[in-house]
């Protein structure tokens, strides 16, 4: 599924931002990758295989002699791959590498473009039903990876369209299922309680727009 111009285009930005990471010799676990797989890793990061680059977004830290380093060369290709629907790695999990790898302390241009993708992101998956990720999956990336909740679901909000609204019920139904939403963590390592923000938003922001009896149990 192709994305959208917004996103695309943000997308390319982030590129940009990031040419300017230089190909290093990375080191690491040879039992897990061998002299081939980090040799490709050392090179121009255009021609780091798929399977490599998934590797990279999921593996733990300690298996790199420079996580933070290889990360960041490689966050490009991940993040596209994710925003496609291509990556195949738990997007909880790349939020909960690229806090491991300390994204916000980035150069500011790196930091700025990889913003820039987040809300791109969140634009396109709303207008965008069905969308390359599922919508749970999206806000439990840029939510975890930002920090915060509420700015997204306000944005939610404010998008009153049909494939915003079939999210939205997509959602409840998920949260809802033996009552997940009373104790709802995101990240790969429950690093948020969403509990609190998203189900006040629910109770009220967006009630009208959500045809779940159940919500009313948890609203008395």
């Amino acid at each position: 599924m192709s994305c959208s111009e917004p996103l695309m285009a943000a997308l390319d930005a982030l590129d940009r931002a990031f040419a300017s990471e230089e190909p290093f010799l990375v080191t690491g676990c040879t039992y897990c990758y061998g002299a081939q797989g980090l040799a490709e890793l050392s090179g121009p990061v255009h021609l780091i295989p798929d399977d490599m680059v998934s590797s990279v977004a999921a593996e733990t830290p300690d298996h790199w002699g420079d996580f933070p380093r290889l990360y960041r060369r490689v966050t490009p290709r991940i993040i596209r791959s994710l925003a496609t629907g291509e990556l195949h790695v738990d997007e909880e999990l790349v939020a909960s590498r690229l806090l491991a790898a300390g994204w916000t302390t980035w150069d500011a241009p790196l930091a700025e473009a990889l913003r820039g993708v987040w809300s791109a992101l969140w634009q396109s998956t709303l207008h965008t039903h069905p969308s390359p990720v599922p919508v749970r999956d999206v806000l439990s990336l840029i939510t975890v990876a930002t920090g915060t909740l509420r700015p997204w679901l306000n944005i939610w909000t404010a998008t009153r369209t049909p494939s915003a609204d079939a999210h939205l019920t997509e959602l409840v139904k998920d949260v809802m299922v033996e009552w997940e939403i009373t104790d709802l963590h995101m990240g790969f390592y429950d690093e948020y309680h969403a509990t609190p923000e998203l189900l006040a938003w629910l109770l009220t922001d967006v009630r009208d727009r959500v045809t779940d009896a159940r919500l009313d149990e948890l609203g008395t």
